[in-house]
């Protein structure tokens, strides 16, 4: 178990066999005690029954399991037929997202930011939820200028936002900063940062381009250095994943949640390398 809190986020599986697979890596996890196990949304609810059954599997095996739930595309009717489902479930914890519209697709839908579904979700089910949102350390791939994405985060947390969980990135002076200056707009809930450890380089590499995200020049030179040697590009990027943490930790990050990409033995490495809480 680490020295903070943690949780741990999946994504739906796509196949019975990565079903059981997912219950096998989740049993595995749970010496780590995680406060809840977070699972993806595909763009526009694409994997809306994939979710589901994945959070169903977790509840089922006795852990806190908060799905996402995305807006835009969708309608405040098919919302809250959503979120009555999951109450049916148990479920109180969620994570709550603008989300992606699914490729080649133009209607925005009732939504169009997180904010807003934020706020209708207090508006109609009170406190009755634990409401995570997003956060982007080094900010939002869509947006240029970075005073509007910190006043957008700060917007989704006035809402009614309960705790929120950053993209992931490697350089922690920009969480650190992106708090600093959270807090000068007036934003009070925890922000926990995201991590990823690092499983296949190549693909973490298209991620962070995707999103904006910055990979330091020394980690990218060291790895393209490894070449094939996967048992050093293994233990380099634990090396790099845990000193990130342990730079967040000592900063005063909250809690740590881990991107596991459905596998267990890195966090569960990451997380004995911090050591007991």
């Amino acid at each position: 178990m680490a020295q903070v809190p943690i949780s741990i986020e999946f994504f739906p599986p796509n196949t019975p066999v990565g079903s059981e697979k997912l219950k096998t890596v989740v049993q595995d996890l749970s010496v780590l005690q995680p406060e809840f196990f977070s699972v993806t949304y595909g763009a526009g609810g694409s994997t809306r029954d994939k979710t589901l059954a994945t959070v169903r599997d977790i509840a089922a095996l006795g852990f806190e399991a908060a799905p996402h739930l995305s807006c835009v595309g969708s309608t405040r009717e098919g919302i809250a037929e959503i979120l009555a489902t999951y109450r049916d479930q148990g479920i109180r914890r969620i994570v709550a997202l603008r989300g992606d519209l699914p490729s080649g697709t133009a209607v925005a839908g009732e939504f169009r930011y997180a904010s807003e579904l934020v706020r209708f979700i207090r508006e109609t089910q009170g406190a009755d939820w634990h409401i995570e949102v997003a956060a982007y350390p080094e900010y939002h791939p869509e947006q240029r200028y970075a005073r509007k994405d910190l006043q957008h985060f700060a917007d989704k947390v006035k809402c009614g936002a309960d705790s929120a969980i950053t993209q992931f990135f490697f350089n922690p002076d920009a969480y650190f900063h992106f708090v600093d200056e959270a807090r000068r707009l007036g934003v009070t809930v925890p922000i926990v940062p995201g991590v990823m450890p690092i499983h296949n380089f190549a693909r973490i590499v298209q991620f962070a381009a995707r999103d904006g995200i910055e990979i330091p020049r020394w980690v990218m030179l060291k790895m393209e250095g490894y070449l094939d040697d996967a048992a050093s590009i293994r233990a380099f990027g634990i090396d790099v994943v845990a000193g990130l943490c342990q730079r967040l930790i000592a900063g005063g990050a909250p809690a740590i949640h881990f991107y596991a990409l459905n596998q267990s033995a890195l966090t569960l490495e990451i997380c004995r390398r911090l050591g007991p809480a």
